[in-house]
């Protein structure tokens, strides 16, 4: 895997991109951007779960109006995330905070798909324990993913 992270960094779009500054800022934009409305909706759509947010539309309103933007910033944060690890591939492939971070931000992201179809159709102000929990872990898995994403430049010195 070491061997294809090398040819990902050399590969001569990748090279370009990171060479060019308004390029890689672009990118760089489009990912912190995308984060914030992945995680602000899927913040919101959990809340609501909770009973905290929204208290006046049921939550499958409120699930059915955010969830898609949520699943356009997740492919908009992915790709753009995909790019930025391009550019050093081989650095952070092997640090265990990145490594880390991968993990909890695929776990958020299947909490986030159980509250999604936990929350399909549910009647005003009812919502079961088990979309509660689920909200609750993925408030605390994406908190944890913003968190290892800060903590890798401090502890690994990348990025």
């Amino acid at each position: 895997m070491l061997s294809f992270c090398e040819w990902l960094e050399h590969a001569s779009w990748i090279v370009t991109l990171s060479k060019t500054g308004w390029m890689y800022q672009a990118v760089e934009i489009t990912h912190y951007f995308s984060l914030f409305i992945l995680v602000g909706t899927s913040f919101i759509v959990d809340l609501r779960v909770l009973g905290v947010a929204a208290r006046r539309e049921s939550v499958s309103q409120i699930s059915e109006q955010l969830f898609p933007w949520v699943w356009t910033a997740l492919c908009l944060a992915l790709l753009s995330g995909f790019i930025m690890f391009a550019t050093d591939a081989a650095d952070f492939y092997p640090d265990w905070v990145f490594r880390t971070k991968m993990a909890v931000i695929l776990i958020a992201i299947l909490f986030t798909i159980i509250v999604r179809m936990t929350t399909r159709s549910d009647l005003p102000g009812t919502t079961h324990t088990f979309s509660k929990l689920a909200a609750a872990a993925s408030l605390i898995f994406w908190i944890g993913a913003i968190l290892a994403a800060v903590e890798i430049a401090a502890i690994s010195g990348l990025g």
